[in-house]
């Protein structure tokens, strides 16, 4: 079976962080009120640092995909949690963060948890809409 930190790191480590960083988040907010499209330009970076970070596996894509797609056996090969197939190969994709693990059967599966993805793009739009926004508003002030 897949190790307990390639199935539920990801989320565990992203809610972390969010969490962890939400007290200087609050304090900046109180300290400094930056304006509303300010605060959400640092929500939109925040949200697409960790749904990367999620997306690859926090550096275990890069450094060892075989580990994150199966286990290694006795005979160092990488076998499918369940099942009697060999790990074929794996593509790693960097931007946007994709795992994909070939088995023997002929069978694919993609590593990445579903909502990293659509949480980096969010954030991304999310950061650069903010940004068109305050440079709009920069310009307009006399």
């Amino acid at each position: 079976m897949v190790s307990s930190f390639a199935l539920f790191g990801p989320l565990a480590i992203t809610l972390f962080l969010f969490v962890v960083g939400a007290v200087p988040y609050a304090l900046w907010v109180t300290w400094r009120k930056p304006s509303r499209p300010v605060r959400w330009a640092v929500i939109g970076i925040a949200a697409a640092t960790a749904a990367y970070g999620a997306g690859t596996v926090y550096g275990l894509a890069f450094t060892n995909p075989l580990g994150v797609c199966g286990d290694r056996t006795g005979d160092g090969v990488y076998m499918d949690a369940g099942r009697d197939y060999s790990l074929t190969s794996v593509d790693v994709d960097s931007f946007p963060p994709s795992i994909t693990c070939h088995w023997t059967s002929g069978y694919s599966s993609e590593v990445v948890w579903f909502w990293a993805p659509p949480l980096l793009y969010a954030g991304l739009a999310c950061a650069v809409s903010c940004f068109v926004l305050l440079l709009v508003n920069r310009t307009r002030r006399p």
